[in-house]
């Protein structure tokens, strides 16, 4: 079978790119006649199935292709991907977080892949960790309050940092500058530094409330990791180490060595948007939806959601589908108000002197004409006299 056969068929039948792309997987494989006409049979049949009338209400058929099932999902928290130590957001409660662009997801979450020679060996997967998950002073020595002495004494275990690849100078380096920045927290004296010991002292010593405050900070102070990383659980998939983390913090976790940038993602589609781009936020909400509905046994074609993704997407920023949004955005009055805050938005018109088309579904349904999709969108222009 020779590849140039396929430019003799018509292009309404099969599009352009297809044809391409079938040429380069005949030039590629020896295939015979009948293979080929049972390969192109199929391919033009699931081609047309795809196709759409001429005005199909298709934003009409999303609605109701994604609406209909979210009706079966359920509304609880199940733990990820098989991960048990890891909650996250699933069903209908992660669909409207979608659908509603929230800034913050409820359980946000990355999933992190890692390079060819740290993915294979467990050890190195496990240092990549450290340096993702957040660690407080506490993790690395004992933290006792010398209430004679007005102070907070931190022994820092010289072990423990060996075992997790920091220097004992690094952390006390790095703890009082993380109060300082981090919790703008100004109420201590520059500590005092003996070895691995490190000396936080109050400012004013005179109640022991300020000292049990500074330990509090002190307790709690991040020194190794990413802030916003509160967990990270490695899993063998697949004859790869994979993390997977609660909190999600894309830009610094891009930063760490050993990280494969172009497979790692978070559920967290506003971040996306901002360090990736809108691009990147549309394939996430396309992702995300489909597997969301895929977790609960339901399939939706993924056009239906490519749709939605796309006008949410379509200005450059992720906005939601809501009032707020979408919605709230539209040009026509009565459809504004058929959605919410109903006299809000009359009013508003009024006061503004607008104007409506009815060139849209819900404005015609409610004025009681013959929406302009399907047959309604088909004019008359002369009628022939006999």
């Amino acid at each position: 079978m020779k590849p140039e056969m396929l430019d003799s068929i018509d292009s309404a039948a099969l599009p352009v790119k297809t044809k391409t792309q079938m040429k380069e997987f005949l030039a590629e494989r020896d295939i015979t006649d009948q293979e080929f006409d049972a390969i192109l049979a199929q391919v033009i049949a699931e081609y047309q199935k795809t196709r759409i009338e001429p005005c199909e209400a298709v934003g009409v058929i999303a609605a109701q292709s994604i609406g209909e099932p979210g009706t079966q999902m359920t509304m609880r928290t199940f733990h990820y991907a098989g991960v048990a130590e890891i909650n996250v957001t699933l069903g209908l409660p992660r669909l409207i977080e979608i659908m509603d662009a929230r800034k913050e997801p409820s359980t946000p979450t990355m999933t992190i892949y890692l390079e060819e020679e740290y993915a294979t060996d467990r050890d190195r997967a496990r240092e990549v960790s450290w340096q993702i998950e957040a660690a407080p002073l506490r993790e690395f020595g004992d933290i006792t309050i010398d209430m004679e002495n007005m102070q907070v004494v931190v022994v820092i275990n010289e072990a423990v940092c060996e075992k997790r690849k920091i220097k004992v100078e690094e952390i006390i380096a790095r703890a009082p500058e993380k109060i300082r920045n981090k919790r703008h927290y100004r109420d201590f004296e520059d500590p005092v530094i003996e070895g691995n010991t490190l000396i936080f002292i109050p400012k004013f010593r005179e109640k022991y409330q300020n000292l049990f405050q500074l330990a509090e900070h002190v307790r709690l102070v991040i020194v190794q990791g990413i802030d916003d990383i509160e967990r990270v659980v490695v899993r063998k998939e697949g004859g790869e180490y994979i993390l997977y983390t609660e909190g999600s913090n894309l830009k610094d976790v891009f930063e760490v060595p050993g990280v494969d940038t172009t497979r790692t993602r978070t559920n967290n589609i506003s971040e996306i948007s901002q360090v990736l781009g809108i691009e990147a936020a549309r394939n996430a909400i396309i992702h995300e939806a489909i597997s969301t509905l895929n977790e609960q046994g339901i399939l939706v074609d993924v056009r239906h959601i490519m749709l939605v993704a796309d006008m949410m997407c379509m200005e450059g920023e992720v906005k939601q589908i809501g009032r707020h949004g979408i919605a709230g955005e539209k040009e026509s009055v009565l459809s504004r108000a058929a959605f919410e805050v109903t006299v809000n938005h009359l009013l508003d018109a009024a006061v503004a002197n607008e104007v409506d088309e009815l060139s849209g579904v819900t404005e015609n349904v409610i004025v009681g004409q013959p929406i302009q999709l399907g047959t309604g969108d088909v004019k008359l222009i002369a009628r022939t006299i006999r």
